[in-house]
This record gives structure tokens, C-alpha cells and sequence, in this order.
């Protein structure tokens, strides 16, 4: 089974990249997806330990728990230290399902794939990218988000062209949907003659 890992900066277009392979049928585990049902969940009473006051109606509320770790790196690997193994396991457990299933080439779609040593775990890195002014144009239509914010969330990213050259194959959005479609589907063929 082939395992490809999606990746891509804040507005890039990965989102939209990943429900393009999984129109072509390939299973795709979203890590962020993922974390937000764990908050939703599980991971909700562990987190309202290490972070009191952040959890509501067993959830965990990201608005009283971002005051708690943004721009504090040792409260940051304190929640990674728990939300990271919880994810890791939904992610052996996607895996398994998929093998379970003979599905040849599946997709982890990992926002932090490079940072965080999830390429690794996969078998080819796919980045999403697109022109930088793209980007910000994409970015600060956002509800709430400020070119600051844009900048703080950019400062965690390893930069986009270190990410394209760490790449297998690159799918440019800003091109527009349709060339990225044929992209996705040019990938998935030269995949279909591997494994």
C-alpha cells in the first residue's frame, strides 16, 4: 500500500487538493479533522487537566486555550504531548482499515508533514503550493485573520520553498482547479505503476 502525504502553508489549496484524491477514490486521513474530534472528545479531558478553564460542555475550547499556549513553546509540547499520540493512533487506525480493505495508495493529509517528522511515515510527500501573493490574497479573506496573524501562523511552517524541494510531486492551485484536478490524476497514475 502506498501511502502519500499531503502537504502545503496556510492558504495554499491542500484542503481543496485532498477532496480532489478522494473524488478519485482514495481514502484520505485528515490529521486536522482529527484533532478537532479529539477535542470534541477523547482528548477533551486530558487537555482540561493540563489547561484548566479550557474545556466547556466536555470540549475543549480553542479560544480559552489558545491565551495558554501561543508564543509558549514548553505549554505547546505539553499539548502536543497529548493531542500527537491521539492522533497517530487514528491514523494506525485508518491505516489498518485501508490495508483491511486492499486499498492500494491512500492519503494523510498532515498540515505539518515535514515539521513534525510525518514524512517517515510515508511513502511520497505530494506539497501544495501556489504563487506568495496568491496566498496572502487567499489567507486574508479568512474571517478574522490579519496579514499579523498570517505572519505568526507562517513563522510555525517551514517555508514554502523548502517544502518544494523536499517534495515527490508538487501541485500548483494557482493555477486554478481544473489544472490541479489534472495534477491529482497525473500523480495517481504515476503511482498506479509502483508497489
Amino acid at each position: 500500500m502506498i501511502r502519500i502525504g499531503l502537504t502545503g502553508s496556510i492558504g495554499m489549496g491542500k484542503s481543496t487538493t485532498a477532496k480532489m484524491f478522494a473524488a478519485e477514490g482514495v481514502p484520505v486521513h485528515d490529521a486536522d479533522a482529527t484533532v478537532h474530534a479529539l477535542y470534541n472528545g477523547r482528548a477533551a479531558p486530558l487537555i482540561g487537566a493540563a489547561f484548566p478553564g479550557t474545556v466547556i460542555d466536555g470540549k475543549v475550547d480553542r479560544t480559552l486555550l489558545s491565551p495558554h499556549v501561543l508564543g509558549k513553546p514548553n505549554a505547546m509540547k505539553r499539548l502536543e504531548a497529548i493531542v500527537h499520540p491521539l492522533v497517530r493512533e487514528e491514523e494506525l487506525q485508518f491505516l489498518e482499515k485501508a490495508q483491511a480493505a486492499g486499498r492500494r495508495i491512500v492519503m494523510m493529509d498532515i498540515p505539518l508533514l515535514f515539521e513534525t517528522g510525518g514524512s517517515r511515515r510515508v511513502d511520497v510527500s505530494v506539497v501544495v503550493t501556489a504563487d506568495a501573493h496568491i496566498q496572502l490574497e487567499r489567507v486574508l479573506s479568512r474571517p478574522g485573520m490579519s496579514e499579523d496573524r498570517f505572519q505568526s501562523i507562517l513563522q510555525k511552517q517551514m517555508p514554502d520553498a523548502e517544502k518544494r524541494r523536499r517534495a515527490h510531486f508538487l501541485i500548483d492551485t494557482g493555477l486554478g482547479m481544473e489544472p490541479a484536478r489534472r495534477g491529482v490524476r497525473a500523480i495517481l497514475k504515476a503511482l498506479a505503476g509502483c508497489g
